[in-house]
């Protein structure tokens, strides 16, 4: 007989939560691993590409892990409910689905990317949306990987909408993504010390991202070694 066990943790990684905060954290956490340990044809799928995206790309797993923690921090502080949460959690993790589809010269290019290049590596949240949309699983988070680059000023890819007509997961993960892209190293670059990428964050808080939701995120960061 097989028997299926999932474990919920939760450390508490903020001073302002209490025990029953991180107890609730746990039992959420151990549901998101219930949703993750399904043995569906489409997880295996899906699993299985994230793998290969995670071998061939500078994306790694720890990335993906990083995102969902910084997102889990976030959506806590905004009082995100418990379904809202774990959508974030899968959103975090499969953002970046849509790059399977994209080369390993571009994904992997050590300098900057040309203007063609770069129109090619802004088609991965369509790839992405049409991968998670043939999931039933994982079509509640197509819109969120498809709006992951947008940019609150109107100004971001693929269809270039605004404000709060991104969807409120996007915003959150845009600004996680974007700070654990500056902190950490890159195939093209070294990581930018702390205070510069603080510094991104105020400068294009209103533009690139959500201004609401980037205070917030500053806060955090004053409260937390991320």
């Amino acid at each position: 007989m097989i028997i299926n066990l999932s474990i919920g943790y939760c450390t508490k990684a903020d001073e302002w939560m209490d025990f029953s905060q991180v107890e609730k954290e746990a039992e959420a956490n151990m549901a998101r691993r219930k949703l993750f340990d399904q043995k569906s044809h489409h997880n295996a799928v899906l699993s299985s590409i994230m793998t290969t995206l995670f071998e061939r790309s500078f994306e790694t797993e720890e990335h993906a892990e990083r995102i969902d923690q910084i997102c889990a921090i976030v959506g806590r502080k905004l009082g995100l409910s418990h379904e809202e949460m774990d959508k974030l959690h899968l959103f975090a993790i499969l953002h970046d689905i849509g790059k399977i589809g994209i080369s390993d010269h571009i994904l992997n290019k050590p300098s900057s990317l040309n203007e063609e290049e770069f129109a090619v590596m802004k088609t991965h949240p369509e790839i992405g949306y049409r991968i998670a949309m043939a999931s039933p699983e994982f079509a509640s988070i197509a819109e969120l990987i498809l709006t992951h680059h947008e940019r609150w000023d109107g100004a971001g890819y693929p269809n270039r909408i605004s404000g709060e007509k991104i969807p409120l997961l996007s915003r959150i993960l845009a600004i996680a993504d974007a700070y654990d892209a500056m902190t950490k190293d890159r195939i093209y670059r070294k990581a930018l010390p702390r205070e510069v990428a603080v510094r991104e964050i105020k400068t294009n808080a209103g533009s690139q991202f959500d201004p609401q939701i980037a205070g917030v995120f500053l806060q955090i960061l004053e409260q937390n070694d991320l």
